[in-house]
């Protein structure tokens, strides 16, 4: 990527599309944000409007800054805008058979040389890959959540993800301001394997009547130093997308160790998603 700013195009506007889509824009790219449903995109821009509000206030950012960002931004709900893209980051989603008909759509649109990256948590990049006809220029782009402030990416090689393609992908990282992490496409890569085992050990102990979920959490946070304890953080994600993840790696690894605890599925279907639906192991006003 030459040292003109890329043209990004960022699939899916939720948490995490509309997070990508900021921090895109912030560091001086255009940036085509596409979803399907207009008031998603609707959403999506006041949120990035508010949280770009939020840095100026922290002095962060410079008070015309803001303007000038969304000015970069455009939103629309056809694919076909990715026509004019550099890379495409996809963040739709973490389901495998939307994310495989994307890829197969994208790789008919995009040109050629276009890097095609997925935000997933947990889906096999090599799978991914294998619906398009550029397997190379294909890899992983895992943020964390909240995108604007966290610095990790993992950056996740596929089976025939090229050097250059990674190369490319943790330049553009440190560009942004972040720090990126490469490793191989196992299930769950590092973040999740390590991370929803516990996430799901803690949801084991409300399940066995071990701890409150508040007791559990300060236990994590007093006793371990993480600065969120594991169910609020679980809350955080999205239970439906941690019981997702968890099943990826029970079914790719074929260990127990990952089995889902019953109470996070029922959970789930009982629509107590966590934040996004106002109660998971705590209650949020929405």
């Amino acid at each position: 990527m030459s040292d003109t700013p890329a043209t990004i195009a960022v699939i899916g506007s939720g948490t995490m599309g509309n997070g990508i889509a900021h921090v895109f824009a912030q560091h001086g790219h255009p940036v085509s944000l596409i979803d399907v449903d207009p008031a998603a995109l609707e959403r999506a821009t006041a949120t990035i409007a508010k949280n770009l509000d939020r840095q100026v206030k922290k002095g962060t950012l410079d008070a015309a800054a803001p303007a000038t960002i969304l000015g970069r931004l455009a939103t629309g709900t056809e694919l076909a805008a990715v026509a004019d893209a550099t890379l495409v980051v996809e963040a739709a989603s973490e389901n495998p058979r939307v994310k495989f008909d994307l890829f197969e759509q994208l790789d008919r649109l995009a040109p050629p040389a276009t890097i095609l990256a997925t935000n997933t948590s947990s889906i096999s990049i090599t799978e991914i890959a294998a619906r398009t006809g550029r397997a190379d220029r294909v890899i992983g782009m895992h943020f964390m959540n909240p995108v604007p402030v966290m610095q990790l990416v993992e950056v996740i090689r596929g089976h025939a993800t090229s050097d250059a393609t990674t190369a490319a992908v943790m330049a553009m990282a440190t560009a942004l301001g972040k720090t990126p992490v490469e490793v191989n496409d196992y299930p769950g890569f590092v973040s999740n394997r390590v991370l929803m085992p516990m996430i799901n050990e803690a949801v084991f102990c409300v399940f066995e009547g071990v701890a409150t979920p508040e007791a559990i959490d300060t236990v994590m946070k007093l006793g371990m130093a993480h600065p969120m304890g594991p169910l609020a953080l679980a809350d955080l994600i999205g239970l439906d997308v941690c019981l997702a993840i968890l099943e990826v790696l029970h079914r790719g690894l074929g260990d127990d160790k990952y089995r889902p605890c019953p109470l996070l599925k029922r959970m789930v279907a009982a629509g107590e998603l966590g934040r996004k639906s106002g109660k998971g192991f705590y209650a949020y006003e929405r």
